[in-house]
C-alpha cells in the first residue's frame, strides 16, 4: 500500500472505504494542534475495546482490547490477556502514518509493513468506555514491554546495522487522531492529544548564528602533536556558547530511560534501559564536531531545574589542574552523578579525547547502583574538510550492589570501507556469563533490543522522531545544538536572582559569543583567565588550596555532592551569600 501524505489522500482498502461520499467523509491526515493552547495536561493511559479488521483475507471485524500508553498501542483479545503480557501486537504510533474518517469513525494506522484498520464501537456503553487515544509524543522513544510481536520494524535478511539506518525513512507523519464520538466538536476535542506539557516557555533558537572562523588551527596546534592540549589556550572562535558543565547536563536529555528502569521489575531489562541511557548520552555530539565547549574556571557552577523532565541538576568545576568537573542530578526515580577529567591529544589530522572517571546511577525502587566508564571520542578532519566525531571503545556497566547482571557495550571503531559508523553493540549477561539480552543500533540515532526481524526499538534520538522535540530549524548554523542545548544557557528575569554569581549563565565571554560578538567574547575570555591566574597565585602565596562549595571528596577519592546546594538556594538564598568573583 502506498502511504497517504496529502490532507485528503486517496485511501484504498478491501472494504471499499476509498469511496468519498462527501468532504466530511473523506480520509485525511489530522492537522494536529496548530494554534491551540499549549497548557494542556499531559495525556494519561487510555484503554478499551475497538473493532479491528481481520488480517488477510480481511473479512469481517472482531473486538480487541487496546491500550495506549507512552506512545505505544498494544492490543490483545481480552483486557486480562493484556495485563498478563499476552499481546497480539504492539504498534509504535511514532512510526506510523494515521488517517481517519470522522463520520464513519474509522482509523487506519500504516506502519509501513502492515496497515491496521480500526473502528470505534458505536454502542453507548462502549462509547462511554472509549474516551481513548491520547498520544504522549515525547514517549514514543520508548519500547513496548511484554510484547511477543514487535511491530516497530518487521524485516528479514537485513543486518543489525542496516535497521537503524533505515528507520529515518519512517518519520514522515506528524498528526494522529482516534476518537470515540461522531460529533465534530468532540472530534476537535480529541485533537488535544498531540500537545506536550509546557511548564515554562523556553526559547527555540539562539540569539545569533555561529560566526565564521578565520583562525588557523594549524598555527595553534602544529607544535603540540601528541601532547595534552588541556593547557593550550584556544581562541574563542573555536568555542560553542556552552561549557563543559552544561554538556554534562545534556547527558540527561533522555532521562526517561532511567525513569523506566526504576519501574521495571526484571533486573536484566533494567540493565537494558540503563545501558541504553548510557549510549544516549552521546547523541547530542553528532552535530557538534565543529566547535568545543568553554572550559569552566575553578569554582564555576551550573544548575538546571527541569520539573518537566522530573530532575534537577547541579555541576561545579572542582579542580583546575588537572581540570575536573563534577555533577549531580536527582529525581524521584534516580540519582545520577559523575566526576570527569579529559586528556586531549592532537595527532596531526584528528584530536582524541580520552575521558577518565566513572558515571554512577542509583535506582531507589530496587537499591541498584550502576557504574560505568566513558569511551574515547575523536574529532576527525580537525584541520581541513568536514569535521566529524566518532566514539569508540568498550563501556562496562555493572551493578555494584548485585553481581547477577552485567553489561558490556562496544562502540565500534569505524572503517572507511564499512557501514559501522556510529554503531554500538551490547550484551547483558547473567552471573554465569550467559547472554540474556542483546542490544544494537547507532549512538546518534536509535537502539534496538533483540535480533532481526523481531528487534524492538528501545530509544530514538529526537532528531529522528517526529513525536519529540526535533532539531531546531537551521541547527547547522547554530552550532548543531539540539533543542535542549538551546535552552541550557537561557537566563530569564525570574531565574536570575535565584542563581549564585558563579553560575555559568552569568559568564560574559560565553554570553557575548552566544550573541555573536566574537571580539568582545575573546576580550572577556582573556580577562576571565587572567582573574583565575591571580586567584591561584593568592592561594599559593597563602599556602591554601581551593575548597569546592557544593562537592566533596568521597572515601574512594571521587567527587560527590555535599547535598547543600538546593537547601542553601532556598535558605538563606544565594543572594545573601558571598562567592568569589570569577568574571
Amino acid at each position: 500500500r502506498k502511504k497517504m501524505m496529502s490532507p485528503s489522500p486517496t485511501h484504498s482498502d478491501s472494504s471499499g472505504s476509498s469511496k468519498h461520499d462527501s468532504n466530511q467523509d473523506s480520509w485525511e491526515i489530522v492537522e494536529g494542534l496548530r494554534g491551540l493552547p499549549a497548557n494542556m495536561q499531559e495525556p494519561h493511559r487510555q484503554e478499551g475495546l475497538l473493532l479491528k479488521r481481520r488480517k488477510w483475507p480481511m473479512k469481517g471485524w472482531h473486538k480487541r482490547y487496546f491500550l495506549l500508553e507512552n506512545g505505544f498501542l498494544k492490543y490483545a483479545k481480552h483486557g486480562s490477556d493484556l495485563k498478563k503480557g499476552k499481546l497480539h501486537g504492539c504498534i509504535d504510533v511514532g512510526l506510523s502514518v494515521m488517517s481517519i474518517k470522522k463520520k464513519a469513525m474509522c482509523i487506519d494506522l500504516d506502519t509501513e509493513d502492515n496497515i491496521y484498520h480500526l473502528k470505534v464501537i458505536l454502542s453507548h456503553y462502549y462509547t462511554h468506555q472509549l474516551q481513548i487515544f491520547s498520544t504522549d509524543c515525547v514517549s514514543s522513544k520508548q519500547e513496548c514491554p511484554g510484547s511477543s510481536h514487535s511491530l516497530v520494524h518487521q524485516v528479514s535478511n537485513e543486518s543489525k546495522a542496516s535497521i537503524p539506518e533505515s528507520m529515518s525513512e519512517f518519520f514522515d507523519a506528524q498528526e494522529y487522531l482516534l476518537s470515540s464520538s461522531s460529533s465534530e466538536n468532540e472530534v476537535r476535542h480529541y485533537l488535544l492529544f498531540f500537545s506536550v506539557v509546557t511548564v515554562t516557555s523556553r526559547r527555540s533558537t539562539l540569539p545569533s548564528p555561529s560566526p565564521t572562523s578565520s583562525v588557523s588551527l594549524w598555527n595553534i596546534l602544529r607544535n603540540n602533536i601528541g601532547k595534552d592540549l588541556s593547557k593550550v589556550a584556544m581562541p574563542v572562535q573555536l568555542n560553542e556558547p556552552l561549557n563543559t558543565l552544561q554538556r554534562f547536563c545534556e547527558e540527561l536529555e533522555y532521562s526517561e530511560l532511567l525513569d523506566r528502569a526504576n519501574q521495571t521489575q526484571d533486573p536484566y531489562q533494567r540493565m537494558v534501559y540503563v545501558a541504553t541511557f548510557a549510549i544516549s548520552s552521546y547523541a547530542s555530539t553528532y552535530h557538534r564536531a565543529g566547535s568545543k565547549p568553554f572550559n569552566p574556571v575553578l569554582g564555576e557552577t551550573y544548575e538546571c531545574d527541569r520539573p518537566d523532565k522530573g530532575f534537577r541538576f547541579i555541576a561545579e568545576q572542582v579542580s583546575h589542574h588537572p581540570p575536573v568537573s563534577a555533577c549531580h542530578a536527582d529525581s524521584k526515580n534516580f540519582t545520577f552523578w559523575q566526576d570527569v577529567r579529559w586528556k586531549n591529544k592532537f595527532w596531526g589530522k584528528s584530536m582524541e579525547i580520552v575521558p577518565m572517571g566513572t558515571t554512577h546511577v542509583t535506582l531507589p525502587a530496587f537499591g541498584d547502583h550502576y557504574e560505568w566508564n566513558k569511551v574515547t571520542s575523536c574529532i576527525h578532519n580537525i584541520l581541513s574538510g568536514q569535521r566529524w566525531i566518532e566514539h569508540y571503545g568498550e563501556m562496562a556497566i555493572k551493578n555494584i550492589n548485585s553481581d547477577a547482571c552485567q553489561c558490556k557495550v562496544t562502540f565500534v571503531k569505524a572503517k572507511s570501507w564499512s557501514s559501522t559508523v556510529n554503531e554500538v553493540q551490547g550484551v547483558i549477561t547473567d552471573l554465569k556469563g550467559k547472554v540474556v539480552h542483546s542490544i544494537f543500533g547507532k549512538w546518534h540515532e536509535s537502539v534496538f533490543q533483540g535480533d532481526p526481524p523481531s528487534a524492538m526499538c528501545i530509544w530514538r534520538a529526537t532528531v529522528f522522531s517526529v513525536c519529540a522535540d526535533p532539531m531546531p530549524v537551521d541547527h547547522e548554523q547554530y552550532y548543531g545544538f539540539t533543542q535542549l542545548a538551546v535552552e541550557l544557557n537561557e537566563l530569564n528575569s525570574m531565574l536570575r536572582p535565584l542563581l549564585p554569581t558563579t553560575d555559568t549563565r552569568f559568564r560574559p565571554d560565553q554570553r557575548l559569543l552566544e550573541e555573536g560578538n566574537t571580539e568582545g567574547a575573546e576580550e572577556q575570555k582573556q580577562r576571565i583567565e587572567q582573574l583565575q591566574r591571580e586567584r591561584k597565585k593568592v592561594l599559593q602565596d597563602n599556602n591554601m588550596t581551593h575548597q569546592p562549595r557544593f562537592f566533596k571528596k568521597s572515601k574512594n577519592d571521587t567527587w560527590v555532592s555535599n547535598n547543600t546546594y538546593w537547601e542553601l538556594r532556598r535558605d538563606p538564598g544565594f543572594g545573601k551569600m558571598d562567592f568569589p568573583v570569577l568574571w
